[in-house]
């Protein structure tokens, strides 16, 4: 499959600010929004140890075969190439966010993680402020679903850190039936942080998890991945919740053990993208349909545009309607 420079130049870097009035001011729970899923990962750090995420025996595989262990962790531990601000030049709006402090570090600092460490956190949210400090009718969605080595004291830390980087932009959590672009640009909105831990269930900028479910197929298979996608979307009867469909395939270790020195992206997802991306091409957004749709390495085929062409469908229903 060859690779289409998709995250190349800012092509979207506007498309919510472009959209025609009938879409802003629909409930942006029904409108089609591209995500990328372990978003962080366009750089990590094979100097760190390995991270807390990971079962005893990957760790144990580490500090055995050392330099080729940390080689083979970093080709299926990197799931995007492009940094937060290409995918957000892209148009991608959804951020799948995992994060840990880190062992033996000093203070409270946390950092992005997947198998590997990541960037600091405060680096990557102060290049998507600068972004939306550019383009302000853009916004994001910042999902924090999984912590590790995390206690009271930094997520204390990382709560703090949000506010003080967003300020103003942090929109409250409220009824996600009101919430459409109208909505965000009147009151000067471009962030919405789910936070899915207790922490932060008394800090009115922090949404909880449950307003945003994003239903896991845990999967190698390409068909089997959009059963589940099919069968979700079915069920997303749940009011008041925005809805994640992860349009991705998981390895497991009999996975990796096979494609060992190709990697993540040349191994399992190059050749199942086409099946994907057919069953994204063919859905619609609105009641019952998709809203946020996730990939791995999102410049691989025009995956940004290709989702936020599906809302151009809604026009064309709204147009249909008896007058």
């Amino acid at each position: 499959m060859k690779t289409r420079p998709a995250g190349i130049g800012n092509v979207n870097a506007d498309w919510m600010g472009s959209l025609p009035s009938k879409l802003s001011a629909m409930p942006l729970k029904y409108l089609a929004v591209p995500g990328s899923h372990d978003s962080f990962t366009f750089w990590v750090d094979a100097e760190a140890p390995v991270g807390p995420d990971q079962k005893t025996y990957v760790k144990y595989l580490a500090t055995v075969f050392r330099d080729f262990a940390k080689k083979v962790m970093v080709k299926w531990s990197m799931t995007q190439n492009l940094s937060f601000k290409e995918q957000l030049d892209a148009g991608i709006r959804y951020f799948d966010l995992r994060v840990s402090s880190k062992p033996g570090d000093p203070g409270y600092e946390i950092y992005f993680i997947h198998g590997l460490f990541g960037h600091k956190v405060r680096d990557g949210l102060l290049q998507i402020s600068s972004f939306l400090s550019r383009h302000r009718k853009e916004v994001v969605f910042l999902d924090f679903n999984h912590y590790y080595a995390m206690e009271a004291e930094h997520h204390a830390y990382l709560i703090s850190m949000l506010q003080e980087v967003f300020g103003s932009k942090l929109c409250n959590n409220c009824a996600v039936e009101i919430i459409t672009l109208d909505y965000l640009w009147k009151k000067k909105y471009q962030v919405i942080v789910f936070y899915h831990h207790p922490s932060a269930q008394d800090v009115p900028v922090m949404w909880p998890g449950y307003k945003i479910p994003a239903p896991w197929a845990n999967t190698t298979k390409p068909n089997k991945l959009i059963q589940f996608l099919e069968t979700t979307l079915k069920d997303r009867v749940k009011q008041g919740a925005f809805h994640v469909s992860q349009a991705i395939l998981t390895p497991r270790v009999n996975t990796v053990a096979k494609g060992l020195v190709w990697g993540l992206r040349d191994y399992l997802v190059e050749r199942n993208l086409p099946t994907i991306m057919s069953w994204v091409e063919a859905q619609r957004p609105g009641v019952g349909g998709v809203n946020i749709i996730t990939s791995d390495f999102v410049e691989l085929t025009d995956f940004a545009n290709i989702v936020i062409k599906l809302n151009h469908l809604l026009l064309s229903e709204h147009s249909r309607k008896p007058r």
